[in-house]
């Protein structure tokens, strides 16, 4: 006697599972197994499909619960007993139903995103173009108070002849005669299962369903032509290295659909003085010995070119920080960052007689 199959534990699920749990396991466990999607067990695969037969009828489960097989048929033991084998299941029967000889049996109701990309069996979603990206190198000064850019790219536009619809000016669009308007052409492929049903966009009106009675001259009828267009490009205050602007639909056009996205990567030109720290604009400031003992006022020019009279306060260290508020990076609004001065005591390379005589006069004093 041949052992009765545990059906929960082939989808994984248990004994309780709810029908929308089991329908989710087999969806999970089909794009694994199925030899369309790269599956290389065929055996693993039938098992899965044969408990969710069984598994997703409330007849065949309750039969499968009560007895461990379901009985094709009938009801129960008394209908004629098991036919075929795998645990008193049918699969030839269950072939034979969606292949040779019968209905053909879509998945699309069980999974149609395996068949159809994503689109969810018949319906049809709108065509986006393709996303594009550029780099854009920027003055270290444009990065931190922003500034625009005009930029020429070669890309696929919209067609300005016919406003992207691909029909002559003054014509109209009819109902694509391959698919009937649906914008996707159905397929009955063959494989070892059976018979499968698919779904694939329609190449003649590319899945809008609609083509032109007239061609536009100037695309052919495609709604989109590759020419170089002039974007203007707005760089937002503060924006840092390495980071991503996105402008929607400035991308790629597609006949009748959504254009894609244009994607800026920035990269800062490193500053001769400033460099920047979060908010924050960071430069180094050398001070003479004496005036780091008996403080002193610079002068010290902003990234903006501003002049700014600097107080130096007597140091306590050979290195100290200064904080200038509000003269760092924009931050939104009128909020600023700050300018950090890194003071740092600058040796003398060489010393005059009278200047040794005068440090050794200090150290004499104790300093």
């Amino acid at each position: 006697m041949a052992t009765t199959k545990d059906y929960y534990s082939v989808l994984g699920v248990d004994r309780k599972a709810s029908p929308d749990d089991i329908k989710k396991a087999f969806r999970k466990l089909a794009h694994k197994y199925h030899p369309d999607k790269g599956g290389q067990d065929e055996a693993k695969f039938k098992e899965i499909t044969e408990a969710y037969s069984v598994l997703s009828d409330d007849k065949k489960r309750r039969e499968y619960d009560a007895y461990g097989q379901a009985f094709p048929g009938g009801s129960g033991p008394q209908a004629g007993g098991p036919q075929g084998g795998s645990g008193g299941f049918d699969f030839s029967q269950f072939q034979q139903g969606f292949g040779q000889g019968g209905a053909e049996f879509d998945f699309g109701d069980i999974f149609g995103d395996l068949f159809t990309g994503g689109r969810g069996g018949s319906s049809r979603a709108q065509s986006r173009g393709r996303d594009i990206s550029i780099d854009i190198e920027l003055p270290f000064k444009d990065a931190v108070f922003g500034t625009t850019r005009k930029v020429l790219i070669a890309k696929v536009s919209a067609c300005e002849t016919c406003n992207g619809n691909g029909a002559k000016p003054g014509t109209e669009l009819e109902t694509c005669a391959t698919c009937s308007g649906k914008g996707q052409v159905r397929e009955v492929r063959n494989s070892i299962l059976g018979q499968f049903a698919s779904s694939r966009v329609c190449t003649v009106c590319e899945g809008t369903g609609k083509v032109p009675k007239e061609k536009c001259e100037t695309c052919k009828g495609h709604g989109t032509k590759r020419r170089e267009q002039e974007i203007q490009i707005t760089i937002p205050s503060g924006i840092d290295h390495g980071e991503m602007i996105r402008m929607p639909q400035q991308g790629e056009a597609v006949k009748s659909g959504v254009a894609g996205d244009l994607y800026i990567k920035i990269h800062v030109k490193p500053h001769a003085v400033f460099r920047r720290e979060d908010s924050n604009l960071v430069m180094d400031l050398p001070v003479k010995l004496t005036d780091s003992l008996l403080g002193t006022m610079v002068p010290v020019e902003t990234l903006e070119g501003k002049v700014l009279e600097v107080k130096i306060p007597p140091m306590k260290r050979a290195e100290e920080l200064l904080r200038v508020r509000g003269k760092g990076v924009p931050m939104g609004g009128s909020s600023r960052g700050d300018l950090i001065i890194r003071l740092e005591t600058a040796l003398p390379q060489k010393l005059s007689g009278k200047a040794r005589k005068a440090l050794e006069d200090l150290k004499s004093e104790g300093l």
